[in-house]
């Protein structure tokens, strides 16, 4: 259980809607090219439209502070069996860079110390509609910034990394110019989002939401607005 998972959620039924040109897609799709089960037409840049509308209106925050940058979306609309599939995956890496056999019984400790680690950054694939991850109810974008030229700008670690150096605030005490660079950015990333409602995963620096139901419990909002897209008429 996520502290965030007692929410409740009354969804409002918006439909998904395919991000627009002035959202800039790392492409090809980091998931959907180590095989992510998205299946066909099932295009993993869309969002709710309402956090499609609050996501250009944060990139507009971001042009007025910083003219030369813009988002750049790593990953968007998740469905369960891409959650499931990368949880798998991910586990699946982790162990191989540890040498650790999945299938030997005399490295289980490993094994579970790994699946915990994994476990603070990628939600389990839940498919109790009362727990949904938060990237299947088409509320949370993962995203970084990039220059007008189309270079990622560098943010003190890789999204999807696992470990403390994805934190938010890893850099907030560093003495390292570099380093502190990497914290203005960050903070840069962080405030934009917030000027248009989001809420920032407690964990990764590069995970907003809004209206799920980790977006509920960081802005003490009473419910969450957005449920599994798939569990009601608001289907891909």
């Amino acid at each position: 259980m996520r502290p965030w998972s007692d929410r409740p959620i009354q969804d409002c039924l918006e439909p998904l809607d395919h991000l627009p040109p002035p959202l800039f897609r790392i492409e090809p799709h980091p998931y959907a090219s180590v095989g992510a089960p998205y299946g066909q037409n099932k295009d993993p840049f869309r969002l709710r439209s309402g956090v499609v509308s609050r996501l250009l209106e944060a990139q507009d925050q971001l042009r007025n502070r910083a003219p030369h940058l813009h988002f750049a979306i790593f990953d968007a609309w998740r469905p369960i069996s891409v959650q499931a599939f990368m949880v798998n995956y991910t586990v699946d890496q982790l162990c191989r860079e540890r040498g650790i056999d999945r299938d030997d019984p005399g490295q289980k400790a490993d094994l579970h110390n790994v699946e915990s680690e994994v476990g603070r950054f990628w939600a389990p694939p839940s498919r109790n509609p009362q727990t949904p991850p938060p990237h299947s109810t088409g509320a949370a974008v993962d995203l970084t910034l990039a220059t007008d030229a189309g270079e990622l700008l560098e943010m003190g670690g890789p999204i999807d990394a696992i470990g403390a150096v994805s934190e938010p605030d890893y850099f907030a005490k560093a003495f390292d110019p570099a380093e502190q660079l990497f914290h203005q950015r960050r903070e840069l990333l962080r405030s934009v989002m917030a000027s248009a409602g989001f809420a920032q995963h407690p964990n990764e620096w590069w995970h907003y939401s809004y209206g799920d139901q980790l977006w509920a419990w960081r802005t003490g909002a009473e419910v969450a607005i957005y449920a599994e897209v798939g569990s009601n008429s608001a289907t891909p």
